[in-house]
């Protein structure tokens, strides 16, 4: 119980890794926040089973700054305070320089690099009338990339979305630089592969084994190994790690 007495914020988190990230932190003691988009079912299940007490579902589209900032403030007025950050929300067109349109980009980089930008900042800036920012010192901000901006199999597909994690990456260096005077960590995981619903949804099995080739261990990485990264990166033993982009990808690059 690690995390007892934290609270924990995750975007994206009522299904696949984001559901295992919240899952994991509310088993180390947090109190978990499950933001979502569109579905309220599987984050209403979440609460459901952790419990009303130590968990809460927000409705938020994180690509619009008021919905972001509504999020955050939703956050603070039941539990109180924001100690872990995660922030898993993204989406993943395939979109190619060619066949890529105005709306793709604002859209992808609305919700990977708008979204996460403006609510770490409503976390960590000094509001009007607050005694402090709602990210106490000591926190923690998670960041979501992926190993596609380092590996050599990238397609011509990933244009757009590997341009927003490249963005992202960007951001952790930065902002580790910045908020590292109040001790808080800033860190950005960067999953392989991973067997999510959505990972599997519409490959033949000849495709799921050839992505798994790639991968010196010959599988696909599991949301729950991407959860045991980030309840690492959210606890006490990670105090030393800042700035850093951790590649959970087996090897794979």
């Amino acid at each position: 119980m690690s995390l007892a007495g934290k609270i924990a914020l995750v975007t994206g988190a009522s299904k696949g890794i984001g559901k295992s990230i919240i899952e994991k932190l509310s088993a180390e003691g947090a109190s978990v926040v499950i933001n979502y988009s569109r579905d309220a079912a599987p984050a209403d299940e979440l609460v459901k089973k952790l419990g009303a007490d130590r968990s809460f579902a927000i409705k938020a589209d994180v690509s619009s700054v008021s919905e972001s900032q509504r999020l955050v403030s939703e956050t603070v007025a039941r539990f109180g305070k924001i100690d872990i950050l995660v922030l898993n929300a993204g989406v993943m067109p395939n979109k190619d320089l060619a066949g890529t349109t105005e709306e793709d980009f604002d859209r992808t980089f609305g919700v990977n690099v708008k979204g996460p930008y403006f609510i770490a900042q409503a976390c960590t800036q000094f509001l009007q009338g607050a005694a402090a920012p709602h990210i106490p010192d000591g926190g923690r901000i998670i960041f979501f990339s992926t190993t596609l901006t380092a590996a050599s199999t990238v397609t011509p597909t990933y244009l757009l979305y590997i341009a927003t994690k490249g963005a992202i990456e960007q951001m952790t260096r930065a902002l580790a630089k910045d908020l590292g005077k109040r001790n808080i960590t800033v860190n950005v995981i960067s999953p392989g592969p991973t067997g999510t619903d959505l990972f599997y949804n519409g490959k033949p099995e000849a495709v799921v084994k050839m992505i798994a080739g790639f991968n010196p261990m010959n599988r696909i990485g599991t949301p729950e190994e991407i959860a045991k990264v980030v309840s690492f990166l959210a606890g006490p033993e990670s105090a030393w790690v800042n700035g850093q982009n951790l590649r959970v990808n087996g090897g794979m690059a």
